[in-house]
């Protein structure tokens, strides 16, 4: 597109000497060149709409609209992420609420004293990767695919102990980099319980309570770690109120995350065993997510229905959630890989 306004640039200006030595074409030509000036003055703000930037046209999040009846009821206007968790996200009160509380009030501020950082614990398909997405998709217009919105496999870009130092290196230089560019950053950091120990404390800085670092500002950029490290653990709290016949409503956030942090930094199987970033409280928030039980998985095979477009049946939503494997043994009460493979089994029915 550069070289397009390059070249209009040049043949408007070509247009311009060629007929500024010709009395009737004077008026026109110095019409044309400022017109051609106002052009090239706006091109900059043009070229925001059909480009990502860092401006607030890609990366906003704001209150979305709602019915009258619910502004009424409620009295507030729910953000676009609250709606979704509500429609989307099955089986986690306590994640849902502590997130959305967390982000918006961190969105919300125009100076925050530190970067949000969040650490999401919980098994396989409970739903950590897919809220990570959903706040992508709600903070930026791009959601996953933007360029200020960057995704770290502990597996895949960090495979080899031996390169844990050229590691630390590359990682500091990628969120300083990425940061500059764009203040308003989000880095997701999945399977942290395979990250070598060590490795996130290089990037602590980052997430500490600076006004700046070398004249950069990482007040208002976003860490999510996602981790299975602590599942144990939350499962093991869930089956005790199952067992006392209590609703899992009933859960708090207190019942879970100061033993939860414990765990995950006395673990040397976890990216966070020691870690300063625990040991200083930079974490803001341990956010448990719950195993799912056969009602939740169901919820998901309807929502998978429903974003294929297909009509939703009810009696396949229960067919596809009693193929899934259940546990402990014999209540078989929580789903094994929750979620995970709903699309896959579905494909099946279909």
């Amino acid at each position: 597109m550069r070289s397009r306004i390059l070249l209009l640039f040049l043949l408007f200006w070509s247009l311009v000497l060629s007929t500024a030595n010709e009395p009737l074409s004077t008026g026109i030509a110095v019409g044309m060149a400022a017109a051609l000036t106002g052009f090239l003055a706006t091109y900059q703000n043009v070229l925001y709409y059909f480009h990502e930037c860092c401006r607030q046209e890609w990366i906003s999040y704001n209150n979305t609209e709602c019915e009258i009846v619910s502004a009424i009821v409620l009295d507030y206007y729910p953000t676009a992420l609250e709606i979704d968790m509500k429609k989307k996200l099955f089986g986690q009160h306590i994640a849902s609420r502590v997130i959305i509380k967390a982000v918006t009030g961190f969105m919300n501020n125009k100076n925050p004293k530190k970067p949000l950082v969040l650490s999401l614990h919980g098994w396989t398909g409970t739903g950590k990767n897919f809220v990570s997405q959903l706040l992508a998709e709600n903070i930026y217009k791009e959601g996953m695919a933007s360029s200020y919105v960057h995704q770290f496999v502990s597996t895949t870009h960090f495979p080899h102990p031996s390169e844990i130092n050229t590691y630390k290196s590359q990682l500091q230089q990628w969120i300083k980099g990425n940061v500059t560019l764009c203040p308003r950053s989000m880095f997701i950091f999945d399977e942290m319980d395979k990250m070598h120990a060590g490795l996130i404390d290089s990037i602590k800085p980052y997430m500490d309570y600076y006004d700046n670092l070398d004249g950069i500002s990482y007040r208002q950029a976003i860490f999510i770690f996602l981790s299975n490290a602590g599942g144990e653990n939350i499962t093991r709290v869930v089956l005790d109120f199952w067992s006392a016949g209590r609703d899992r409503e009933e859960i708090q956030l207190k019942d879970l995350e100061a033993a939860l942090s414990l765990e995950v930094f006395n673990n040397k199987r976890s990216g966070f065993w020691h870690t300063s970033l625990i040991d200083k409280n930079l974490v803001d928030f341990f956010v448990p997510f719950l195993p799912l039980e056969f009602s939740h998985v169901r919820k998901c095979v309807l929502a998978e229905m429903e974003a294929r477009d297909l009509t939703p049946d009810e009696e396949i939503a229960s067919q596809v959630a009693k193929e899934m494997t259940y546990f402990p043994k014999p209540e078989n009460v929580f789903s094994v890989k929750g979620c995970k493979t709903i699309a896959s089994k579905l494909d099946y029915f279909n």
